[in-house]
């Protein structure tokens, strides 16, 4: 299976892109897997049902 090329209109190579994501991707998984980061996106999903609601 072919891989899809990513939307890219940025002007940054696509290579530098992912290369910053390799680097952040596990401090974003640690901080939605905290207590802390559990607690936010929970917020944020009750935000947005709020928003679709109104």
């Amino acid at each position: 299976m072919a891989k899809k090329d990513p939307i890219n209109n940025t002007g940054i190579p696509q290579h530098q892109i992912e290369a910053i994501a390799r680097c952040i991707l596990p401090d974003i998984l640690a901080f939605y897997e905290s207590m802390e980061g559990q607690r936010e996106f929970a917020e944020w999903k009750k935000r947005q049902e709020t928003k679709q609601n109104s």
